[in-house]
């Protein structure tokens, strides 16, 4: 399912919508709009050589293991989207943030997510879960859960993590 999956008609003048791909357009008006991935950031958050977990409060995923992070907002800068959603999930502040990868999450409640995530070290501090999240909890590299995530790239991102702390 995507973003323009069941748009019938103009959110501008009501009239109805031509598809065309990753595209719908309005013959009456001229409003267009694109099926885009959707932005959002998060971060291996590393502390004494474990990193931190957040178990999600909602769906999707709900009860299940994800990165700490989230959406970023219209024009805000990806550092500053990070360490607001690590300040609002888990109460800590970053440290030494560098890039790690981009993946793509295919599906998350019918959107494509252009997954920028990071690895920081964070600050002092015991993490509480806050906002979207139940549970924190830290794994060292041997003992990450081997299932249960709530999106299918984050196996890869911690296997990439775990192999450069092996």
């Amino acid at each position: 399912m995507g973003i323009l999956d069941g748009w019938r008609f103009c959110p501008l003048c009501a009239a109805a919508l031509k598809h065309a791909g990753a595209e719908v357009a309005c013959t009456a008006c001229g409003f267009r709009f694109w099926a885009n991935s959707v932005p959002a950031v998060e971060a291996l958050l590393v502390r004494d050589g474990r990193v931190l977990l957040a178990r999600r409060a909602h769906h999707p995923g709900a009860g299940l293991w994800d990165l700490p992070g989230g959406f970023t907002e219209e024009g805000e800068e990806p550092l500053a989207a990070l360490a607001r959603e690590v300040r609002e999930e888990t109460g800590l502040e970053l440290r030494d943030a560098r890039l790690l990868g981009i993946w793509i999450e295919p599906d998350y409640a019918g959107r494509a997510v252009f997954s920028v995530t990071y690895v920081a070290e964070v600050g002092e501090g015991e993490p509480r879960p806050a906002d979207d999240v139940t549970e924190l909890r830290w794994f060292a590299p041997d003992d990450l859960p081997e299932d249960g995530y709530a999106f299918v790239h984050t196996p890869e991102v911690l296997r990439l993590w775990r192999d450069e702390h092996a």
